[in-house]
């Protein structure tokens, strides 16, 4: 699959994002987004089973893979503006966005500030931007840019593989992952994910939606929250993937490309009905 991608690179903001991009005419867009800390290459399960169908965006998000250095700034915020600017610059009207993690965040804010952008979202393994938070998730998130510098930089790169995947595999390209962005960005990017919460009463998506975690995802509220967020919105399919953690899609390929597809294929967009 890969080696029908075109790779390109846009300069914005201090930072050289490259991506990749296929060029199937009128497909329909869908546009993969990465977790913090890893690369396109968190996808190369998928990207086989949907080759035929639809037009492909994968990318570097800014301070990771190949779009380093991240540039003076960075922020969730940032990163949405980035993948406007890439939208805009391959005229792609409208995609259906795959994000886990980090990735979903970033679809939920693209979702929320440019809905007309948006066909579809997939979010996988990922928390609700627009959801309150307890008073013991605001503390947690208070102390949490402290504890994590504190962490000695093995010791977080060991504690955060072993609580996103339980393949061998999928661990040890997480690991090479988080080592070749380094402590310093590896925490401004983790931060940047807890800042981008912003409660919105009522608030909801609006657009069909599949919403995955996996069964033995212990990160933060993400399988806590999932049956409430999903009773929430009017388009949503909730599926907990077995055998699988935080990167669901990776630990267990077969039985989440399994939904991922059916779901591309059977959910009409309700602008469509």
């Amino acid at each position: 699959m890969k080696d029908i991608l075109i790779n390109k690179v846009l300069t914005h903001a201090d930072c050289d994002i490259h991506y990749w991009i296929s060029n199937r005419g009128d497909s329909p867009w869908l546009i993969f987004l990465h977790g913090a800390g890893a690369d396109h290459e968190m996808f190369t399960e998928q990207l086989e089973s949907v080759t035929n169908e639809f037009n492909i965006l994968l990318w570097d998000a800014r301070g990771h893979g190949q779009s380093r250095p991240m540039g003076k700034h960075f922020s969730i915020k940032m990163i949405v503006e980035d993948l406007v600017k890439i939208m805009n610059t391959e005229r792609i009207q409208r995609a259906t966005l795959i994000g886990q993690s980090m990735g979903g965040n970033i679809a939920q804010e693209l979702a929320f500030y440019y809905p007309d952008k948006i066909e579809k979202l997939v979010l996988i393994d990922c928390t609700c931007n627009t959801r309150k938070l307890t008073r013991l998730e605001t503390c947690y998130l208070k102390i949490t840019p402290v504890l994590i510098r504190l962490i000695p930089w093995k010791q977080l790169v060991n504690a955060s593989v072993k609580a996103s995947a339980l393949s061998p595999h999928v661990q040890e390209y997480l690991r090479n992952s988080f080592k070749r962005i380094g402590k310093k960005d590896f925490v401004k990017i983790f931060l940047a994910t807890t800042f981008c919460l912003h409660y919105e009463q009522n608030y909801q998506i609006n657009k069909p939606l599949l919403l995955v975690y996996g069964e033995k995802d212990h990160t933060g509220n993400i399988k806590k929250i999932a049956p409430s967020w999903a009773l929430n919105e009017p388009y949503c399919t909730l599926v907990e993937i077995p055998k699988a953690s935080h990167c669901s899609n990776q630990d267990n390929p077969s039985a989440f490309n399994q939904v991922f597809l059916q779901f591309l294929n059977d959910f009409t967009s309700p602008e469509k009905t």
